[in-house]
């Protein structure tokens, strides 16, 4: 058993002292209230107008990063938009502790970008547009190292001459577009027209930008800063427009954002059981707190047949999560869930024990049907309650609002038996090309994958999917 959790990913390890638990869980706490997060803005946005300064709005583009394909699409549109400061970088994908499962990322990437683009109105990557399939069998083709080099030296090009700087924003999207079209006659006569920095060029170009970020404190591609908050690709870019809109900084504040919060809308048809689709959650993801019982109410509404595949917790599989990354996705997480007017933020940390005590129940709750209330009980104790699920007290109040049975279940806390169950459904995420938590997949009645995609912020696609599928079904 721990050999196969070795093998991608690593036993569990982590077993915060109940000191630590507490006091880690009243730091973040802190950190994403509502609050804070008000207070933080006020001072900034005092500041600005009293130095008399636009809003600067820093992107870092990395080139072989199909979100950062789509993100740079948006660029040229955000910049005459608003009325703001538009710097941009090259930088590389993440590096060290926060690089994990690039090649897997990468191919995800591409995917995933091609399934998102149409609903956002860009061009996807090369190939066919995605709107199904499985994420293994993606249209979207690799691409070739000596195109991104190619490009790669352009925009670098492109960056280092100030006196393009004005047209940096809309250069960067007609080069990624020449990449990821595949046009290498159209990337070659950019190269000619701009010009291709030099290797030396280019990695002195990279490596400012990537100075840049870290200073900043991220780690990722496709990513934009502004008024010290992180905003990932398209999909979060609505919350930056709407903080520029209440500014008073949008040119057309009677139109429409440029990238709109896509809302999970399940359509007018109902499935009869020929669509399954599969949930891939775990108990220490902020992510998952925020979907599950969104995910749970999706499949009722729309009568899909629900697989909740649940699987340890990356930090418990071995992966790594730096200071940053768990900082952005806490902040990250808590924003999404204001939005989707879900409760988040009264937090208690439960890695370590309290999962594994609560994944121990998990087979024994399935048997009396109420395993995915044991997990959305677990899930609103310890991220909206604040419930301490490290003793027999907290895990009391998880198990009897999932309407169990505590005089029961106590006996059983501890029993052997759920870790064949996550390491399968570990297996089986991996086999779809997914990794992290939440992931979705979607079956049709033969049980071939027609949709096979990782985050909360997909459920939305998910709906749009099933939609598709039953309107095809009908029509048949």
């Amino acid at each position: 058993m721990a050999k196969q959790f070795k093998e991608q990913g690593g036993i569990a390890t982590m077993d915060p002292s109940a000191l630590f638990r507490w006091l880690s869980s009243k730091v973040i706490g802190r950190i994403i209230s509502p609050q804070r997060l008000a207070k933080r803005r006020q001072k900034f946005e005092k500041q600005r107008r009293a130095n008399g300064e636009k809003y600067l709005v820093e992107y870092f583009h990395q080139v072989d990063d199909g979100y950062s394909h789509l993100a740079a699409q948006v660029l040229e549109p955000l910049r005459q938009r608003y009325d703001i400061e538009l710097r941009c970088y090259l930088v590389t994908g993440p590096s060290g502790d926060n690089r994990v499962e690039p090649e897997l990322l990468s191919n995800l990437s591409r995917y995933d970008a091609s399934c998102i683009a149409p609903h956002y109105g860009l061009a996807a990557p090369a190939g066919d547009p995605v709107t199904s399939g499985s994420l293994k069998s993606s249209s979207s083709q690799p691409l070739r190292p000596e195109a991104i080099a190619q490009a790669q030296g352009v925009m670098a090009a492109i960056l280092l001459e100030p006196s393009r700087a004005a047209d940096v924003a809309k250069l960067i999207s007609v080069v990624s577009s020449a990449l990821y079209s595949a046009d290498s006659a159209a990337l070659a006569s950019l190269a000619d027209q701009y010009g291709c920095a030099s290797a030396e060029q280019q990695q002195q170009c990279i490596a400012a930008g990537n100075d840049r970020r870290t200073a900043l404190k991220h780690y990722s591609g496709g990513m934009f800063y502004c008024a010290e908050e992180w905003y990932w690709g398209v999909d979060r870019l609505h919350y930056l427009e709407t903080r520029l809109a209440e500014a008073g900084v949008d040119r057309q504040p009677d139109q429409p954002l440029l990238m709109p919060r896509l809302a999970v809308e399940p359509g007018i048809h109902r499935d009869n059981g020929s669509l399954t689709l599969e949930i891939y959650p775990s108990l220490r993801s902020p992510y998952t707190a925020v979907v599950f019982e969104q995910t749970l109410k999706l499949a009722e509404t729309t009568g899909v047949k629900l697989v909740v595949r649940p699987v340890l917790p990356m930090v418990m599989r071995g992966v790594p999560a730096t200071r940053e990354k768990g900082m952005y996705i806490f902040t990250d997480t808590a924003r999404e869930a204001r939005s989707a007017g879900v409760a988040f933020g009264n937090f208690y940390d439960p890695i370590g024990n309290p999962v594994r005590n609560c994944y121990s129940l998990y087979p024994w709750a399935c048997e009396q049907g109420l395993g995915n209330q044991l997990i959305a009980s677990f899930l609103s104790c310890a991220f909206a309650q604040g419930i301490n699920t490290n003793n027999h007290r907290g895990l009391k109040k998880v198990v009897e609002q999932a309407g169990l049975d505590w005089s029961v279940a106590k006996t059983l806390i501890g029993q052997p038996g759920w870790e064949d169950i996550l390491e399968n459904n570990r297996l089986a995420m991996y086999e779809a090309g997914l990794w992290g938590v939440p992931s979705f997949r979607l079956l049709n009645q033969q049980g071939e994958s027609v949709l096979a995609l990782w985050g909360q912020d997909r459920l939305w696609l998910v709906a749009r999917e099933i939609e598709r599928q039953l309107t095809l079904d009908s029509a048949s």
